[in-house]
Order: C-alpha cells, then sequence, then structure tokens
C-alpha cells in the first residue's frame, strides 16, 4: 500500500461510511445474519482498511459485506458493483506482463492495482461464491487469481457470466481489453 494517501478526512470517513451502510442495508442477502453496527464499529478502529475501502468504492467498485470469519472475526468486503469496477479496466494482469509489453502498454495492471489499494485479487473460487449473490460481469469481465503454473507459462486466467453461467476463460497475461478488469477483497 502506498504510504502518505492511506488517510481520510473526517468527511470523507462519514461519507463512505454514510455509502456502505445504505448498500448494507439495501442488499441484505449479502450478509444475514450480520448487522451494520458491528461492521461500522470495526471499521472505525482500522482507517487504514476504510482507506483500502474508500479506493474500492472511488475506482467503481461498490464494496458490501459478503461475510464473516467466525475464526479471525473478520468482516469480508468484496467489489459488488454490476460489471467489472469501471476505474480498474484496461489493465493487463501483472507487472511483469505489462513489462513484457512492446507497444500499447496498459497504464497499470491488476496485481499493483490491488496492492497499491491494500486489496486482494478474488481468487476463482471467490468469484464463484460472489455470483450466487446476484449476477455480476454479464457485459464485462474480472480478472482473477492466476494458478503459478499458468502464470509462468505466460498466461492468466478470468470469470464473467454470461447465459446464465460463470465461466473461466484464459488469455496472455499481457492482454488488456475495455471490458476487463479485476474485483477485489478486504478483510476487516
Amino acid at each position: 500500500m502506498k504510504k502518505g494517501k492511506s488517510q481520510l478526512s473526517p468527511e470523507q470517513q462519514e461519507k463512505l461510511l454514510e455509502i456502505l451502510k445504505t448498500r448494507f442495508e439495501k442488499n441484505m442477502n449479502r450478509h444475514n445474519g450480520l448487522e451494520w453496527e458491528k461492521v461500522q464499529a470495526k471499521l472505525e478502529t482500522n482507517t487504514e482498511k476504510l482507506w483500502s475501502l474508500y479506493e474500492m468504492e472511488r475506482t467503481g467498485g461498490e464494496p458490501d459485506v459478503v461475510g464473516f470469519d467466525k475464526e479471525t472475526g473478520e468482516f469480508i468486503f468484496y467489489d459488488c458493483s454490476p460489471e467489472s469496477p469501471k476505474g480498474r479496466r484496461s489493465v493487463c494482469y501483472d507487472r511483469e506482463a505489462l513489462e513484457s509489453r512492446k507497444k500499447h502498454k496498459p497504464q497499470n495492471n491488476a496485481i499493483d492495482m490491488a496492492r497499491d489499494m491494500g486489496i486482494e485479487i478474488l481468487s476463482e473460487e471467490q468469484y464463484r461464491e460472489l455470483q450466487k449473490l446476484g449476477h455480476f460481469d454479464t457485459k464485462t469481465s474480472s480478472w482473477v487469481k492466476t494458478p503459478e503454473n499458468i502464470r509462468k507459462l505466460g498466461g492468466a486466467i478470468f470469470c464473467d457470466r454470461r447465459y446464465g453461467t460463470v465461466f473461466v476463460y484464459h488469455n496472455g497475461a499481457d492482454s488488456y481489453y475495455a471490458s476487463r478488469g479485476f474485483r477485489g477483497s478486504l478483510r476487516v
């Protein structure tokens, strides 16, 4: 995470908490049995995580609580925007892929962006969990964590939802498209 940028003003914190609360209350099917007051209390004591949620929101991710880890006591947030977050599209998979391009390089890559935001890119399993909560990426696609054996061969994987089904595809890690971004997760 980039240092020096991880603090929100009190006004930004208040506005973000209001947005998150409204989204939480509007989408109770994503987090049955959880209470907003407990989520908010956890967020207010973890300002770096609040900054990461702000970055998820700022880039179009519409983060929301999708679970609670009883072992760690952490709330789990995923990007829940209907389509891949607009502010995170047209990126290749990782730094190695970005540097390998000779012409027409994208401005960034999914792995570095996620790290700088303080979040993790969704795994295929997490992506499938998200799809149980609604229909996401019906017009776009999202990079997901790629197994090392695929990445070593120059590839990366991405997912989308078409025809009522979640599909997993492959592409060169250096590819990028206006309709492909990435979704993230954050534990608080």
